[in-house]
Formats: structure tokens, C-alpha cells, sequence
């Protein structure tokens, strides 16, 4: 059964790949910036790349973040991807600290910089990395079900998500010898920092059976 969807547009990120991958799935995905057709919406997903600050000022202006709010509140399923998991939280502490969506109780924080055995590593993590299950069947009947630990998938980031519940990390990753949180759960509410839709297979498979777990 072909879904509905609404792309969430706050004028950053590259909406169209996330676009594509669900229109391959054989779903209506619409890239708006309207909250009368996020809330007319089967599913959302908050998409995103770039600074937490300017995308909590464009939400505000669009009147997306009342939309988002009363979207989630009535239990559809949202997805956010990569900036979009960040949103979700309280707030960040990129360019001082900026209040978030307040969806998910946490802060985003900045990677600590590592030199390891003279090697070191890049803020941002531009890069292919795995993502691990934190606990044996964590993923059973979540979007992840087509994962397996030490799966690859694409991450561009500067920033992670800090949680303050930890029965809410879906999955965790390793840049160097830092463990981050990499993508998360809460009841209606699915969210990645990688970005499937730029993960080949494996970032079409976790789009499935997002689509078809929240009906």
C-alpha cells in the first residue's frame, strides 16, 4: 500500500536522495515546507545537514516546529536523519547553547578531538562506519531488524547526540575510541546521524522496514 510522506524542508540538507529512496520503495514522498500537508502526511521524516541554530530558526519561521509537534503528539511515525536526529533533543552546545525540539531529553555535543598512535582523527567524521546493537535482540521488530552489528553506513557529522536515557539508543557507533550514539528510538519516533538513504542497500532496507512497521 503506497504511504504518504512528507519531507520536511527547512532549506538545509539534500532532501532529494531521501526523496528517491522512499519513491523507490513505491511510496508518494513530498518535499514541503507547509504544516497543513506535514500533519495531512502518513509518515515524516526531518532530514538535515548543517548548523542546529540556523535549522531551529527556519522550523520556527515555516511554523514546522508546532507541525512536527502535533505530528508526533498524534503518534505517526517521524524519522530524522543526521542534523534531523540532532533536532529532536533539548538543545546543543554548537555556537553556545541553542534550545531543540525538546522530543527526546538530551544535548548535542561537539566530537572531542584524538590523536591515536600519531593518527588523528578529522572532525567531521566524513566517512563509512559501522553501527553496533548496544544489547543482544535490540533490534528485533525496529527499523534496524535488517541489521546486523558491524554493518556500514555513511556518516557526515561534527556533532552526536547525547541521550539522557540510554534505553532509547537504538545503536552506537566508534570514531577512534569515542562510542557515540548513532541512531534512536522512542515509541513513534525513529532517528539516525548516518544517513540511509546514502548507504546503499542496507540504507534502503532500514527506509522498508521503517515504512512497514509503523502502519
Amino acid at each position: 500500500m503506497t504511504k504518504k510522506i512528507a519531507i520536511i524542508d527547512y532549506q538545509l540538507g539534500n532532501l532529494f536522495s531521501v526523496k528517491q529512496a522512499c519513491e523507490y520503495l513505491g511510496h508518494s514522498a513530498t518535499i514541503t515546507t507547509k504544516p497543513e500537508d506535514i500533519l495531512a502526511s502518513d509518515y515524516a521524516i526531518l532530514p538535515g545537514v548543517g548548523a542546529f541554530g540556523d535549522a531551529m530558526e527556519n522550523l520556527d519561521k515555516f511554523g514546522l516546529t508546532s507541525a512536527i509537534h502535533e505530528f508526533v503528539k498524534k503518534g505517526k511515525p517521524m524519522m530524522g536523519v543526521c542534523l534531523g536526529l540532532q533536532l529532536l533533543l533539548d538543545s546543543s552546545d554548537e555556537f553556545g547553547s541553542t534550545k531543540g525540539l525538546n522530543i527526546l531529553q538530551g544535548t548535542v555535543k561537539k566530537f572531542p578531538l584524538q590523536v591515536i598512535d600519531g593518527h588523528s582523527y578529522k572532525v567531521p567524521q566524513i566517512q563509512w562506519n559501522t553501527i553496533q546493537e548496544p544489547q543482544p535482540d535490540k533490534w528485533g521488530n525496529t527499523p534496524l531488524q535488517c541489521c546486523k552489528s558491524g554493518d556500514f553506513v555513511y556518516f557526515v557529522h561534527s556533532f552526536y547526540a547525547e541521550p539522557t536515557d540510554n534505553q532509547y539508543i537504538l545503536s552506537t557507533t566508534r570514531y577512534g575510541n569515542f562510542e557515540y550514539c548513532s541512531s534512536v528510538l522512542k515509541d513513534n519516533v525513529f532517528a539516525t546521524q548516518f544517513h540511509p538513504e546514502k548507504s546503499g542497500l542496507y540504507g534502503v532496507n532500514i527506509y522498508k522496514e521503517w515504512l512497514s512497521l509503523f502502519n
